[in-house]
């Protein structure tokens, strides 16, 4: 099935996202938004419309809004249906059952892609190069289930067949408790010390990252799905008061970081294969315009893959820290390399 015209309501991040990539593709993209100037953004980032019939409409509006956006959408001409993108979908599939619309012209999706950032403004055509994209096809008819898998094909997504609430279970754990745990922590430090904060290494910072997302569209996505988080949110303060009350206890807290560890470990690596354990190579390199070039032109001149990478600054020092994530031959091979070169190269990790 090809597509060949899309309609989006919403012209955030997602949806703006969604448009840009399709027009690379060869697709007509027609934007739809209520705020003019929003809409008139992603228009003019698209450049793009079309007179033929749209096959369907992606629904990239906030939670709240969805409802009220697809009954807004009834009356036009749709071939195939509508699908939506929200963070939440049993909510959504409930919502859209009362406005009388067949189940199988409605698809419940959710790309799993995003940034701290949101707005037209932020888009981007890769968002969804390689990610995750969950798909509730039970109820929707074969033409519409076939033209998202379309879609997400031409977005560069890797689809995910899983039912609304296994879906809702599972983003409270690995993406909606993370966002509160780290804005409850990142709130610590609104009154902490000038000379506390300076401090602060590589390790504050990615566990903070997310704390920087917009509290309007989280506090939509937390409200809609609290049935889940709630019984996470019970876990984390059960194994905080049991740490609280045993932090003079070694092996108490031994475990408690051995647990996380565990955990952590259990994360799925590169395409989705098993986590793999690198070396990590750190290089000093000055901080001055061209370093980081200077220093892949290297990678690329000896064919080794970099998996990762982390920067630290010394506080005070025209110097900075970088570490690579390599496979163990490749961080000897670079190493030594760099090293025959003058860089500053450290023993890997």
């Amino acid at each position: 099935m090809a597509l060949t015209h899309v309609r989006i309501v919403g012209s955030g991040l997602i949806g703006t996202s969604i448009g840009l990539a399709l027009v690379q593709k060869g697709v007509a993209v027609t934007m739809v938004d209520s705020d003019e100037r929003a809409q008139k953004l992603a228009r003019d980032l698209l450049k793009s419309g079309a007179d033929s019939e749209v096959e369907v409409t992606i629904i990239a509006t906030p939670i709240g809004a969805i409802k009220s956006a697809i009954q807004g959408e009834l009356a036009a001409s749709v071939k195939y249906g509508f699908i939506d993108i929200a963070s939440v979908k049993d909510k959504v599939k409930v919502e859209v059952q009362s406005l009388g619309l067949s189940t199988d012209r409605f698809l419940p999706t959710h790309p799993m892609a995003g940034r701290e950032v949101g707005g037209a403004e932020s888009a981007r055509a890769d968002l969804f190069q390689g990610r995750p994209w969950v798909i509730d096809s039970a109820l929707s008819s074969p033409e519409l289930k076939g033209a998202a898998l379309e879609l997400l094909s031409l977005l560069g997504a890797e689809a995910i067949e899983m039912e609304s609430a296994e879906h809702d279970m599972a983003v409270a754990l690995v993406s909606h408790l993370p966002q509160i745990i780290s804005s409850i922590l990142a709130s610590r430090l609104e009154v902490a010390p000038a000379h506390w904060l300076a401090l602060s290494g590589s390790g504050l910072r990615d566990t903070v990252r997310i704390a920087g997302s917009d509290p309007a569209l989280w506090r939509e996505i937390l409200t809609a799905n609290a049935q889940a988080i709630a019984p996470l949110l019970r876990e984390v303060v059960t194994d905080c008061q049991s740490l609280l009350a045993n932090l003079s206890d070694e092996t108490a807290v031994s475990e408690v970081i051995a647990a996380g560890q565990r955990g952590r470990n259990q994360i799925p690596g590169k395409h989705g294969g098993k986590a793999r354990s690198y070396t990590q190579l750190p290089i000093v390199i000055e901080d001055k315009p061209g370093q980081l070039a200077a220093l892949f032109d290297e990678c690329a001149r000896v064919s080794v893959n970099v998996e990762d990478l982390t920067i630290e600054h010394s506080p005070g020092q025209f110097t900075g820290l970088i570490t690579l994530a390599l496979s163990a031959e490749d961080a000897r091979t670079l190493s030594k390399h760099l090293s025959d070169l003058g860089w500053s190269v450290h023993s890997p990790r």
